[in-house]
């Protein structure tokens, strides 16, 4: 084995008494969920669109090279003086602003706010100014939804304001606000969001007829794969402070998400939307080559990767088939989330998987 390969193999997860408190409380509520859900409330006076752009000055902005490094971008997006996108109007231009929508998923990692775009350039639009900070940077074709964490949602930060400076007669009090906003701070939840943007099109890039499917119901069934596989990453992040762009977690999203949207698992159509149905050929825009890592795996080492996800594939099946009606259960799917991620990507494609998970259940 390969340095290069070694490295990219090592597992970061581990478990411990504070994983199972938070395993415990998996899927509850966190508390950016009220606010967004106050936000479609909103919407549905106002537009989805225009709703979100009252508190998310990403969206004031244009998607233009450089415009990170504009003054007014900082003071708006890391100081909160949102009224600092007025001269860059209208900001953010969508083909289908009508068609945005915003709605919850209820999967394993409890609710999360989904924002759903009209049209694929709508899409890679609000990917680049939630996590590319307004610049146009490139958004694979086979990149159909993106996990936004760890947003400063100002709002929230000026609700707390609001609230302190009434119950200890402080308002317009600068010095005060400043030292309650350094304790303040250090409380991330209260103020720092995790929500997902999709796309509408085929899950991976892949039509239907790759997966035996009639287009129409593959694009159903898509929304809720890239729904479920979001969740699934919000849940290692609950659980282990880690969200990873890796072959292991990919896979692992990806079973709970196609468990949820077809009520098993069905390990065929999983080798073929990372690509890997045909090896020792790796399918042309198979979405495991965006997982190469940094620097990315040669030829040989990426082909091992391959041949340990394909298995991976075949033993999560073995798991899945042991475990039957129990899949429907978000509950159970969370803890059994739990007990893969404990796994390597070598350990997921080893025969004794099943078992494994077992003890860990």
């Amino acid at each position: 084995m390969t340095d290069a390969l070694r490295a990219y193999l090592e597992h970061p997860y581990r478990s411990d008494d504070a994983v199972l408190a938070r395993l415990a409380q998996a899927r509850a509520e966190e508390p950016h969920v009220g606010v967004w859900r106050e936000y479609a409330a909103r919407a549905r006076d106002v537009g989805v669109f225009a709703a979100l752009a009252a508190v998310f000055p990403q969206l004031r902005f244009p998607i233009e090279d450089g415009i990170s490094q504009e003054p007014a971008y900082g003071a708006a997006t890391r100081r909160g003086k949102i009224e600092e996108a007025d001269a860059f109007s209208p900001g953010l231009l969508l083909e289908r602003p009508e068609s945005l929508l915003l709605t919850f998923s209820d999967g394993v990692a409890g609710l999360l706010p989904l924002l759903i775009a009209g049209t694929r350039a709508d899409f890679e639009s609000l990917v680049r100014a939630f996590t590319e900070r307004n610049e146009p940077r490139d958004v694979p074709a086979s990149m159909g939804a993106c996990f936004v964490k760890g947003l400063n949602n100002w709002d929230r930060v000026n609700r707390h304001r609001r609230v302190w400076e009434a119950e200890n007669g402080t308002a317009g009090d600068e010095d005060a606000w400043r030292e309650e906003l350094g304790r303040f701070a250090a409380q991330k939840a209260r103020y720092q969001d995790r929500f997902v943007i999709l796309s509408r099109g085929p899950y991976s890039g892949v039509p239907g007829a790759e997966v035996r499917v009639t287009e129409t119901e593959w694009l159903e069934r898509s929304l809720i794969v890239r729904a479920e596989h979001e969740s699934t990453h919000d849940l290692t992040w609950r659980l282990f402070g880690i969200v990873r762009s890796h072959a292991t977690d990919e896979i692992i999203a990806d079973f709970v998400g196609l468990v949820r949207a077809f009520g098993v698992y069905p390990d065929g159509i999983a080798r073929v939307l990372l690509g890997v149905d045909r090896l020792p050929a790796f399918r042309p825009g198979g979405r495991l080559a965006n997982y190469r890592g940094t620097p990315p795996l040669d030829d040989d080492d990426f082909a091992e990767v391959c041949s340990l996800s394909a298995g991976a594939t075949r033993q999560l099946a073995a798991v899945a088939t042991r475990h039957g009606n129990r899949l429907v259960d978000p509950t159970f799917l969370a803890r059994l989330v739990y007990a893969l991620s404990l796994a390597s990507l070598p350990e997921l494609a080893d025969d004794g998987l099943a078992d494994a998970v077992d003890a860990r259940l």
